[in-house]
């Protein structure tokens, strides 16, 4: 009998944890940059009023032969610079994960990023 209790226990652990994997990936969220509008100028402030976890995914929409998304550190976002070993994404329907903490992501074609193509984004 103590064998088939301690079975038992595991597999409602087991059910549990599986239970709280799944309600872990249903609360991510899923966000188009920009909205209607998508990756474009002046959407630095896009983030604003959002609120966002680690896990979410964000969905860049812009046309490749016009822009690309470079996921940057703070002095990248700052300076609108790629530093070395910086990610390009060039797809036009590009999803990025976020990560808990700082996220920053520019478009780093000319002028650009200076005008206001770039968000930060802190996740949860």
């Amino acid at each position: 009998m103590g064998q088939g209790r301690g079975s038992a226990a595991v597999s409602v652990v087991m059910a549990c944890l599986l239970v709280l994997q799944y309600c872990g990936m249903v609360h991510a969220a899923v966000y188009t940059v920009g909205d209607d509008q998508g990756w474009t100028f002046n959407v630095d402030s896009w983030p604003d009023q959002k609120r966002f976890h680690a896990g979410d995914t964000l969905v860049f929409n812009y046309s490749p032969v016009a822009h690309n998304v470079v996921a940057v550190n703070k002095v990248g976002y700052n300076r609108c610079i790629s530093p070395r070993g910086s990610k390009v994404f060039q797809t036009g329907n590009d999803q990025i994960k976020l990560v808990k903490g700082q996220n920053f992501f520019i478009c780093n074609l000319p002028g650009h990023c200076q005008s206001g193509m770039k968000i930060a984004i802190t996740a949860i």
